[in-house]
């Protein structure tokens, strides 16, 4: 962006909203149990959201209790006032808490979390702030944003009134649209967000099936007294950057597509190489690897190995820890989505479109008999609960071609204990992961070919039953939280 705030976002305060800040951080509400009970609510929130080896900055940090709630060990808050930054330090001498803004801090400080809590509803310029936050995010940073939904403006008000609250300064009150125009014009963009709390209040047995189940139905949640989002920067590059590539290519039972994966997979990038892991056929694909690794001279850097768990998702975890490329890339070995597409992945990723890229084959029409017609409603119907439970589209959760950045896999399986090991084919501990870290999903439609050689692997009834039970896990560990 080239637009620069014409002040420090954080001291575009009025003296009453600093006044406010100052009554907050040394004096407590007649009746806190509202507030205690919100603000348990966000910093359960931010524990699962941001990642644990993260850097973190929070503005507008108070007294550093959700900060010193947090496990990372950078954590550095800017408090709105210097008597508040020093009461935050009494209270939590193991953090680095500073009065004043973003423009306080050097310029070359970036942070991979930074948490808004609530601060957008008090300041002079949302956008200012926007982009000062923004700037602070390092590559791959994400910034969460926490705001109040704009119908709780006369509940708030009210709740003043009666003295469950400290009244507050005229406010921001934003609606959804507002909030997304202004991270278009700040350079952000939202990744995922989740409404809470619908009844923000501790009531024995009512409560958590209200807030966890019934506030997360559609048109209920529109209703939840508080919105996170989670953002990262939306800087597309004009062309790729150029990185190397590793494509790897689970094989069972497929000896012959083994040449023509090589023949028809493209170099992308500075360099791609091709790494074929052999799950236990029966076939002969092995000897066809050999053979085919033996006689190529071509410009790809071809290596195989033999796989000795099962399972797609095995073979995928074997061919990820012995690559070397920057982006990693699963081709199937079917070759139903064609390697000649790649490019357009490797374009997405390499452009910074997206974070996490897999194909879709639920939107081009397909070849005759490439998919049948039960696992065809199967995958709609998946995609639709996917999306649900996600909070980001995703409309074919089972195509084969999926790509992310190494640093994120590397990332993704330090946190897999999280969802358990029960996925076989590997789709669904990187759908999962990815979510989880809320990394920008992104799909690119692919024309679904039929195959020329071989069965499929996949058993309809068998995998579907199968299915339903990662859906029920991504419910309980992504969604109803």
């Amino acid at each position: 962006m080239e637009s620069t705030p014409s002040n420090d976002s954080m001291q575009g305060l009025t003296e009453a909203w600093q006044e406010y800040y100052r009554k907050s951080a040394f004096s407590a509400p007649a009746h806190p149990a509202a507030r205690d009970f919100l603000e348990r609510d966000v910093r359960e929130t931010l524990l699962r959201w941001i990642p644990p080896d993260a850097s973190v900055l929070d503005i507008g940090c108070g007294t550093g209790d959700l900060l010193a709630a947090l496990p990372n060990k950078v954590r550095v808050g800017l408090a709105p006032a210097p008597e508040v930054a020093e009461e935050a330090r009494r209270r939590h001498p193991e953090l680095t808490i500073e009065a004043g803004g973003l423009r306080g801090l050097p310029a070359e400080r970036k942070f991979d979390a930074v948490i808004c809590n609530r601060w957008c509803h008090s300041v002079n310029d949302i956008r200012a702030l926007l982009v000062d936050m923004r700037e602070r995010l390092s590559t791959g940073g994400r910034l969460y944003l926490i705001a109040y939904n704009v119908l709780w403006e006369l509940p708030t008000r009210l709740a003043e009134i009666a003295g469950f609250k400290l009244p507050a300064p005229t406010s921001n009150w934003l609606s959804d649209s507002d909030f997304e125009n202004l991270f278009q014009i700040a350079g952000l963009e939202s990744v995922r967000f989740d409404d809470r709390l619908l009844l923000p209040a501790e009531v024995p047995g009512l409560g958590p099936l209200i807030n966890r189940y019934l506030g997360k139905l559609p048109g209920c949640q529109r209703l939840s007294m508080y919105r996170i989002y989670a953002l990262r920067k939306r800087e597309v590059l004009p062309l790729p950057r150029k990185v190397r590539v590793s494509v790897i290519v689970p094989t069972r039972n497929e000896a012959g597509n083994v040449q023509a994966a090589i023949d028809r997979t493209p170099v992308l990038g500075a360099g791609t190489e091709l790494i074929f892991v052999e799950g236990g056929s029966t076939d002969g694909t092995w000897e066809a690897i050999e053979k085919a690794l033996a006689v190529y001279r071509g410009p790809l850097e071809l290596r195989a190995y033999r796989q000795q768990g099962k399972g797609k998702g095995d073979a995928v975890r074997l061919g990820f820890s012995k690559a070397t490329g920057d982006v990693l890339m699963i081709l199937d070995a079917d070759l139903t989505v064609p390697p000649e597409e790649l490019p357009v992945f490797y374009d997405v990723i390499a452009r910074g479109l997206g974070d996490y890229v897999q194909g879709t084959r639920l939107v081009y029409p397909m070849d005759p008999g490439a998919m049948r017609f039960f696992n065809k409603l199967g995958n709609i119907a998946f995609s639709q609960l996917f999306t649900y439970l996600l909070q980001q589209r995703i409309k074919d959760t089972l195509c084969g071609t999926k790509v992310l950045w190494r640093r994120d896999y590397e990332r993704i399986a330090a946190g897999r204990s999280l969802f358990g090991d029960f996925d076989p084919f590997g789709d669904f501990d990187l759908i999962f992961g990815a979510a989880k870290l809320n990394l920008k999903i992104v799909e690119v439609p692919v024309r679904y070919r039929e195959r020329v050689y071989g069965e499929t692997n996949i058993s309809r009834w068998k995998h579907g039953w199968l299915l339903l039970k990662m859906s029920a896990v991504a419910a309980r560990k992504l969604r109803y939280v």
